[in-house]
């Protein structure tokens, strides 16, 4: 049986706000945390002990988030649902000699990190933000979000074959930004202009993770506003979605499960890190929460094996120009709600039982969802579901949103996919 969703286009409202506040997977999780802490969970840290009480609790290991919800009187052997998804986006990421320049430009040294389009970086107002540590071993949170960094783009008329061979851009001479001019480039001068921005002494900042952003804030768009466009859709859409579920979850009396939402870093080159999702995080996470209740290897070996995660990511909705590069039997179109993943190589996660489950939470939350499969003659990403499945022996599937654009500087899906993702995961979560 159905329900009245819960989630509306307020709920898309909220996105555009998020995404605007999360630069950076440092931003996202500190924002992920403020709206939790405001749901009433509590952050514990991984050095403590922890205890076996109910209620929401929640890590943070850099760009990194796993919170999750112990109903009142669950069993140790109590099973978990899991949404995860991700916090990193494909970008340009600061290099640790990071002042350069040439010709009187001054420019700051960049890294291509995961696989950006890279033409959509081009003549595009760019700010900076990251995070800074301290001599005292702390960090904070930086963020120029005005108009800061710009690439720009080869004139035409200084290569007349950009028309007929296309766009080719060296990744190393081709994609270093602009920030000022000077022919006198000193070493420390950016980082010393971020200890200014953020009110800290000179020379106080000795490590950072900086990387740049489209100032260009997201928006609605269309004839009927029936479009968003805005940066990071890949994956903060997601993690936005599943936060909003998990809150949602915390409220409800008498859960079957104990929900959890697990958002990683550096999925987008690979996930293998402490904090992504081939790292021991999520293990450790619900481990432990086991093990705080009273529980044994024998109930933690219950608990997983009665487990089920959704791994939220975006995919591609069938683009009007390129119809040919998907598979001919499924077109899965913007705002035609959220999509199952599957590929039989294992790209994705995603088998018969799990398309159950999933299909299962749809009905519940009275939405439609779509298929996604890859065209035969094309090579097929993947996600944090596959990574999930073989490190937990945890039964996963591959879901998400379809999205235009995707890896652009600002990709683009449809007004009502959010919320529709975030009542399918609000009734998964819920069991």
């Amino acid at each position: 049986m159905s329900e009245p969703p819960r989630f509306d286009r307020g709920h898309t409202d909220d996105l555009l706000s998020f995404l605007a506040a999360s630069p950076t997977p440092y931003h996202a999780v500190a924002n992920t945390a403020e709206r939790l802490e405001k749901a009433g969970f509590r952050q514990v840290a991984e050095t403590d002990a922890w205890d076996g009480t109910s209620g929401g609790k929640y890590v943070l290991r850099g760009g990194a988030i796993v919170a999750w919800f112990v109903p009142e009187g669950a069993d140790p052997h109590t099973p978990f649902r899991i949404v995860g998804a991700h916090t990193d986006s494909p970008n340009l990421r600061v290099k640790p000699r990071p002042d350069t320049g040439g010709h009187g430009f001054r420019q700051v040294a960049v890294e291509i990190y995961g696989g950006p389009l890279l033409n959509s970086w081009l003549d595009r107002d760019l700010g900076l933000a990251g995070r800074l540590t301290l001599r005292d071993g702390s960090t904070r949170l930086v963020n120029v979000d005005r108009p800061l960094l710009r690439v720009p783009q080869l004139a035409i008329h200084l290569d007349r074959s950009v028309s007929a061979d296309g766009l080719k851009l060296d990744k190393q001479r081709h994609l270093q930004p602009i920030w000022g001019l000077g022919d006198d480039v000193r070493d420390g001068d950016l980082i010393a202009f971020l200890e200014e921005e953020s009110g800290l002494a000179p020379g106080e900042v000795t490590g950072w993770d900086l990387m740049t952003h489209s100032v260009e804030a997201p928006s609605y768009l269309g004839r009927d506003q029936e479009f968003v466009a805005a940066p990071r859709m890949d994956n903060l859409l997601s993690v936005h979605a599943g936060l909003a579920a998990l809150a949602l979850a915390a409220a409800r009396e008498n859960l079957p499960y104990i929900p959890v939402l697990a958002g990683f870093d550096h999925e987008e080159n690979g996930s293998q890190s402490d904090t992504g999702a081939d790292g021991p995080l999520l293990g450790g996470v619900l481990e432990r929460s086991v093990f705080a209740r009273g529980g044994s290897y024998e109930d933690r070996a219950r608990a997983f094996a009665g487990t089920v995660c959704l791994s939220s990511d975006t995919g591609h909705a069938v683009h009007p120009n390129y119809a040919e590069r998907h598979d001919p039997t499924h077109h899965p179109r913007v705002n035609g709600g959220p999509i199952l993943k599957v590929n039989v190589n294992n790209r994705y996660a995603t088998d018969g039982s799990g398309r159950a489950v999933f299909a299962a939470a749809c009905e519940k939350a009275g939405i439609p969802f779509q298929t996604f499969v890859s065209n035969n003659s094309m090579p097929c990403g993947t996600t944090i579901g596959p990574i999930t499945a073989a490190r937990h022996g945890i039964k996963t599937v591959d879901i998400g949103v379809a999205i235009l654009s995707m890896h652009s500087a600002r990709e683009l899906c449809g007004d009502r996919d959010p919320y529709l993702l975030a009542n399918a995961l609000a009734a998964f979560l819920e069991g």
